[in-house]
């Protein structure tokens, strides 16, 4: 099921269940009425009882109040999140392409052709800046970092003369990037052993 469907049936028992709720409620707030009908016929009831029943009433229009509440600001964060992360999906088939922009340039500057470097490099910061303005940001890691398996994807191991660069970032073989808070792409990297 795509991830579209699920919010949709999602939406749909949250909808449901906020029906069931208004029903109930309304349900029980004409219960007290023909509860009172019914104590007016037999005895009118004492002043305890009737602040019991108001006390209870005001409880129960709290708890669905509340709830209201809740899934007002639960819809509304989902919302935000949707909204933020809405292009995700064209983003992370354009990161690809900023890749091969990056090596085209790192190509185009070790054989000297400035010219047509200066042509790729204007495109290639001109789609990077709207990437950016999207909500993109790059994942910084530097050699000798930490590896954290939780910020980073370890594609390979290699063997290191130095004991301090052991489960350590040797290589960075391709940068990773964040849209907003949601990481989309981890850093792939070459730790030491």
């Amino acid at each position: 099921m795509s991830k579209q469907a699920k919010k949709h049936t999602k939406k749909k028992t949250v909808e449901e269940n906020i029906k069931n709720t208004q029903h109930q409620a309304e349900k029980d707030l004409k219960e007290p009425k023909e509860q009172t009908k019914d104590m007016s016929k037999k005895e009118s009831p004492s002043q305890a009882e009737l602040e019991q029943m108001i006390k209870e009433e005001k409880d129960k229009y709290l708890r669905l109040y509340a709830d209201f509440e809740n899934y007002r600001k639960r819809t509304a964060k989902e919302k935000l999140e949707m909204f933020e992360t809405a292009a995700e999906g064209v983003i992370k088939n354009l990161l690809p392409v900023l890749d091969d922009f990056e090596r085209a340039i790192t190509e185009m500057s070790k054989n000297g052709e400035n010219e047509m470097l200066k042509g790729v490099q204007l495109i290639y910061d001109k789609l990077k800046k709207t990437l950016e303005k999207e909500g993109l940001k790059h994942i910084e890691v530097n050699k000798g970092d930490q590896f954290d398996p939780e910020k980073h994807e370890a594609i390979a191991q290699m063997p290191v003369e130095d004991d301090k660069m052991k489960n350590r970032v040797v290589d960075v073989v391709e940068k990773g990037y964040q849209l907003g808070s949601k990481n989309i792409r981890y850093p792939k990297v070459v730790t030491g052993k």
